[in-house]
């Protein structure tokens, strides 16, 4: 009888437990409620995934790298071209240090003109502005340019036709007085005409908009500018602490390198040249020397302007912290940009700062030291 009793003990405490282990199930199942009812697995997988990274992993998501820009050219800001008069009663001329690139080529009388660009800069007084010459063009239309001068040659005048360059004739706006707050071009009361006409970068692009032209570019620059810096190292790299660029035996540019801030400071006709507005020395980090070949115009009028052969292969030297490489300056045709090339034809790396391109006569005697 007592083992009887004690089988029957034992089955309940099984009964017992049974019960007690699906009580627990069933509460255990009604307190899981699902956040969101679908019948698509997938979906349930993807809105899983975007929980988990929303949520836990948004801050271990990768960063992406930002490359280094360029400083001295950046941004859709169009580029602004002047024309600076470079005579000895002109000087100094005013937001020089502003530009991002200037070239430097010859006119008549064995003289030189300047044509500096500017891009996404507020100068508020550049000059002084004297009038084109039809070979600057070709260097305006390669950068995509707003044009600014102060009248024209014939060659000029056509030319500006011919490409439909956007051009801002300074003679329908200058006053031909002191500036005011409504000026656009005026003249300086400190210099004689014609050494005298000055705009500015707001006035141009006032202008420019009045006329339709468009103010914003996404032309690629003409130099492969490096954020990295760039030393010329190359076995067939000279020193260049030195440079002289004799134009005519009126005119002579020099460039002497400053190791410690590894910039040149530009002389012209013997003396240091200083900017206008900020008073500091005109400096430059690279310099670009092209050769190329003028002559005298037989144009009728015997003033002894130039014509400069800006298209084709030509020699030239790239110059930065203190040493120089032979380089080649290709340009197909008037309007497309120039390539600057090494001796291998690879196109050259050029440092992040502003530029000076002399264009200078093919025989030049320059001297690098």
């Amino acid at each position: 009888m007592k083992k009887k009793k004690s089988k029957k003990s034992e089955q309940k405490l099984v009964t017992i437990l049974v019960i007690i282990l699906v009580v627990i199930a069933i509460y255990a199942l009604s307190t899981v409620v699902p956040e969101k009812n679908s019948t698509n697995p997938a979906e349930d997988i993807a809105n899983f995934e975007t929980e988990q990274v929303s949520n836990d992993d948004r801050e271990k998501e990768p960063v992406p790298e930002v490359k280094s820009n360029i400083k001295i050219f950046n941004g859709t800001d169009r580029s602004i071209a002047f024309m600076i008069d470079n005579n000895k009663n002109a000087q100094p001329q005013a937001s020089i240090n502003s530009t991002y690139m200037v070239y430097e080529i010859i006119v008549e009388g064995g003289e030189t003109r300047l044509m500096a660009l500017f891009k996404g800069k507020d100068a508020d007084q550049v000059g002084p502005i004297r009038s084109s010459r039809h070979y600057f063009l070709d260097y305006a239309m390669e950068n995509d340019a707003i044009y600014a001068h102060l009248g024209m040659s014939p060659q000029a005048g056509e030319a500006i036709q011919k490409y439909g360059i956007n051009n801002i004739n300074g003679q329908a706006y200058d006053t031909g007085k002191a500036r005011t707050e409504s000026s656009l071009y005026w003249r300086a009361t400190h210099k004689k005409a014609p050494h005298n006409a000055y705009t500015n970068t707001n006035s141009i692009i006032k202008i420019a908009k009045d006329k339709g032209y468009k103010t914003t570019s996404n032309q690629k620059s003409v130099l492969n500018y490096s954020s990295e810096e760039i030393n010329l190292e190359k076995e067939n790299a000279i020193v260049a602490n030195t440079i002289t660029i004799p134009y005519t035996s009126s005119h002579k540019v020099k460039y002497e390198y400053n190791e410690k801030t590894k910039r040149y400071t530009r002389y012209s006709k013997g003396k240091v040249m200083s900017d206008e507005m900020s008073k500091e020395n005109i400096t430059t980090k690279n310099i670009i020397i092209t050769f190329a070949e003028n002559y005298t115009l037989d144009d009728g009028e015997n003033k002894g302007r130039q014509d400069v052969v800006t298209v084709g292969n030509l020699d030239g030297y790239y110059i930065t912290n203190g040493k120089a490489i032979k380089i080649k300056c290709n340009k197909s045709d008037r309007k497309s940009q120039t390539k600057y090339v090494d001796l291998e034809g690879n196109e050259i790396n050029v440092n992040d700062g502003n530029t000076w391109v002399n264009v200078c006569p093919i025989d030049s005697n320059v001297v690098i030291e």
